[in-house]
């Protein structure tokens, strides 16, 4: 795989900290589009703020670095104007689940054909290890010393129930079948969701005690399971990861372009 033909060198070395999983999510969407065999020209990737946001610097496609909590908006118009596109955006606790999270349920309610990956490293890294929707119950972060109070969002269960009609999660620690999952979101016609369980050691991990990064991609290992196993009914407590929704609705750019058509034929009348 020719990885410098993906990425833009001027802008390395990349702000990411060392050990951030962030890296190896760009390395499976680069294999995913690479495998694909997808023209850089065909791809826009829109992204707000924060250390997810940043991949849309160092990744040779089109892209729009947007306002935080807005990429999906901005996205929607994108993929109206050009829906033969192929619409890519990263996203972060904020940008999906705090000041985007209205522009989430109804990017999925619509079932808007884009593929939103969202990284879920429970913290506000970029600004400081503020707490977020999906850093859970008794958290630690430096917005909550005493421990966070506020309950986690369930992304699959929340992305299912707003209308996504492709909803996948998976790990770091799990990059081989991230990037299966990827390739399927990507071609998927509707509004797919790819949550991305990645590490924050700088920040979450610390504040935690969880180790360092290879010890918090091990805890993906041993704390997840393939859904519909065994070890889920023995565990409860183990995070399923897999394919949870893949099914084939209406389109929205598809039917808006029936109206205008239909708009079109009572003109000519």
């Amino acid at each position: 795989m020719a990885v410098r033909d993906y990425i833009r060198e001027r802008f390395m070395p990349h702000i990411w900290c060392p050990g951030c999983g962030h890296g190896i999510v760009m390395n499976t969407l680069i294999r995913a589009v690479e495998n694909l065999g997808l023209r850089k020209n065909d791809i826009i990737m829109v992204s707000g703020i924060g250390c997810s946001a940043r991949i849309t610097g160092y990744l040779d496609f089109h892209t729009l670095h947007t306002l935080h909590g807005r990429a999906l908006a901005f996205a929607t118009g994108v993929k109206l104007g050009r829906p033969d596109l192929h619409i890519i955006v990263p996203m972060g606790d904020g940008d999906a689940t705090a000041i985007g999270g209205n522009h989430f349920i109804h990017a999925a309610r619509r079932n808007i054909d884009m593929t939103a990956i969202i990284m879920n490293n429970r913290i506000y890294g970029m600004t400081g290890g503020q707490y977020s929707p999906l850093s859970g119950y008794g958290r630690m972060a430096t917005t909550a010393p005493y421990g966070n109070i506020d309950q986690a969002f369930d992304i699959v269960e929340l992305a299912w129930s707003a209308g996504a009609t492709f909803v996948a999660r998976t790990t770091t620690y799990h990059a081989h079948d991230m990037v299966t999952i990827l390739e399927k979101a990507i071609v998927h016609k509707g509004f797919s969701v790819v949550e991305v369980l990645s590490q924050c050691p700088t920040y979450y991990g610390r504040k935690n005690k969880l180790g360092d990064a290879v010890e918090m991609m091990k805890s993906y290992q041993k704390g997840t399971t393939p859904i519909g196993s065994n070890a889920k009914k023995q565990n409860p407590d183990l995070v399923e990861r897999g394919i949870f929704v893949q099914e084939e609705k209406p389109e929205y750019c598809t039917e808006y372009e029936k109206i205008i058509q239909k708009v079109k034929g009572e003109k000519q009348r």
